[in-house]
């Protein structure tokens, strides 16, 4: 059973940052496909980020491209998501996900392409 729990959220001020992390308890980490969805209060989960096995590719929504970077730690069993010059409209709870087979990463984006997800993490932004 694979287990995943993230960290990092808090409330932070316009233009700040954050990083997220997401811990995962999977013998076989390195071959997992991981991604980061976050949900607005009343709205549908969305995709931020995703990386490959080897971090050799990345793939990031339009809204956060250039501000967020996604990177993985195999050794640490981690997947982070550095988060720059945050907006209000970054705020939600966070949640990290991890697909064990193979996939090209611009298929990553949906929901249903993923077998594990963590519990959230709240990032609140303030104006």
């Amino acid at each position: 059973q694979v287990q995943m729990a993230e960290s990092g959220g808090e409330l932070v001020q316009a233009g700040g940052s954050l990083r997220l992390s997401c811990v995962v308890s999977a013998r076989t980490f390195s071959r997992y496909r991981m991604g980061w969805f976050r949900q607005a209060l009343g709205k549908e989960r969305e995709f931020v980020a995703a990386i490959t096995w080897s971090a050799t590719s990345t793939y990031y929504a339009d809204s956060v491209k250039g501000r967020f970077t996604i990177s993985r730690d195999n050794a640490k069993n981690t997947v982070y998501l550095q988060m720059n010059s945050l907006k209000p409209e970054d705020t939600a709870v966070y949640y990290c996900a991890a697909r064990s087979s193979n996939l090209a990463t611009s298929n990553l984006a949906s929901t249903s392409r993923y077998d594990y997800w963590g519990q959230g993490t709240q990032v609140t932004v303030s104006s």
